[in-house]
């Protein structure tokens, strides 16, 4: 119970710090004349953004050596709650009562995933039979996502959305690994060993697949499908190559949990909708 608890809240210190960086790394892209990694790079604050989302990171290494996948990955999704109101800040405007009543929404069902679900640790280091379905799906999940972003430029920012979503995923994935390997192995165990080679390549990919999806339309169009994507690719991992599990048995429960879920998903469609950019509203007390 003590470690679930240090995990959550490492974990919202990470949803926290992940949320100022995002808003501040859109905003930087969508004002980008050229290039975008290159423009962006240009601009001094979009590496304080990118300081963030690394700072996020290890915050969410820290909460997974404390806690499980299934554990973790609800509560990062609050990230999308705590953006609005930074958003809503830097754009000078009040965040409206439906922004308000589904971050309510989206707090109660990451508790009640959490809670109610009361996620079992699986295993500490999984054999190579159960990691290779699992990789072989991901890859051509991804190969198929990028070349239809590149057929449908409409749908690019929701297409590299998903893929950012799916690479973090995998990521949060490898990442429970390395900690698993570090915490029992130290060094050693951590360099000898694929995933953390794996980890390097993936979280990389993913900045660049991120900073593409903002620079290809509103975050509106990306933010939703990356967000939600990302704890529902790890829990079927952290299923399927873990062997963690939700300690649920009965029919109401996965109804509850079911129900959470849906809520959980609308909340982000919904929250992920509102205007980052908008400027009605206006408070001019407030500075960007």
């Amino acid at each position: 119970m003590l470690s679930n608890f240090i995990a959550v809240a490492f974990a919202l210190a990470s949803a926290i710090t992940v949320a100022w960086g995002t808003v501040v790394r859109h905003r930087i892209a969508l004002d980008a004349p050229g290039p975008v990694m290159r423009t962006s790079m240009a601009n001094p604050l979009w590496w304080i953004g990118t300081l963030a989302a690394v700072v996020a990171y290890g915050l969410q290494i820290i909460a997974l050596g404390f806690g499980t996948l299934l554990v973790v990955q609800p509560v990062l999704v609050l990230s999308l709650m705590f953006t609005l109101p930074l958003a809503a800040w830097y754009s000078r405007r009040r965040m409206a009562f439906h922004e308000v009543f589904w971050s309510i929404a989206l707090t109660v069902a990451v508790g009640t995933m959490v809670v109610h679900g009361r996620p079992s640790p699986g295993m500490l280091q999984p054999s190579w039979n159960d990691w290779w379905p699992g990789l072989i799906v991901g890859i051509a999940a991804l190969a198929s996502l990028g070349a239809a972003a590149w057929r449908f430029r409409s749908y690019r920012a929701l297409l590299l959305g998903v893929s950012s979503g799916v690479i973090y995923g995998y990521v949060a994935l490898l990442s429970k690994s390395v900690v698993n390997n570090f915490t029992h192995g130290g060094f050693s165990a951590l360099l000898s060993d694929w995933p953390f080679y794996a980890l390097v390549l993936m979280a990389g990919t993913g900045t660049v697949m991120q900073q593409y999806s903002f620079h290809a339309g509103p975050l509106s169009q990306s933010l939703p499908a990356m967000t939600i994507l990302e704890p529902i690719v790890a829990f079927a991992l952290g299923y399927a190559v873990l062997g963690e599990k939700f300690q649920v048995t009965s029919l109401a429960g996965w109804t509850v949990m079911a129900t959470a879920l849906a809520v959980m998903i609308m909340a982000t469609i919904i929250l992920s909708r509102v205007p980052v950019g908008a400027t009605t509203k206006t408070s001019h007390s407030h500075p960007r």
